[in-house]
């Protein structure tokens, strides 16, 4: 990963249908043990490097119950409730140990911002578990 100093993390949603850091978007997000696979999943933006988003994936499955097993294999979630990036509004979590690089040209439909306060503890977070 590079320097942390290049990354360019914040928190600047703009409800213009672009992509920005702090929006909840759907993007094709591959598969660690497979990168041919993959499926499409709500990413939080957290920021920019360079023309690439930088994002985390989302997941409706509650890892709160396999938190250690999921710590084990260096899988790291914190929750950040529902909201309406998810059509049945079931609450998600942010895996914080995986950051994304993605093509903002390859985002689809903007979900939702999330709360300011959230987003700075999944940032906390995220710090936390970079390798």
């Amino acid at each position: 990963m590079p320097d942390e100093q290049e990354l360019d993390v914040r928190y600047a949603p703009d409800a213009d249908g672009q992509p920005d850091p702090g929006e909840i978007v759907w993007a094709w997000v591959a598969y660690e043990d497979d990168p041919t696979r993959g499926k499409d999943r709500p990413v939080l933006v957290v920021g920019c490097d360079g023309p690439r988003l930088l994002g985390l994936m989302l997941t409706s499955k509650d890892h709160d119950r396999d938190a250690s097993e999921e710590a084990r294999q260096g899988r790291y979630w914190i929750d950040v409730g529902a909201g309406d990036w998810d059509s049945e509004r079931r609450p998600s979590e942010v895996r914080v140990d995986r950051l994304l690089r993605l093509d903002p040209n390859k985002v689809r439909r903007e979900g939702a911002a999330l709360q300011r306060s959230r987003f700075d503890d999944v940032i906390t977070e995220m710090r936390r578990h970079q390798p």
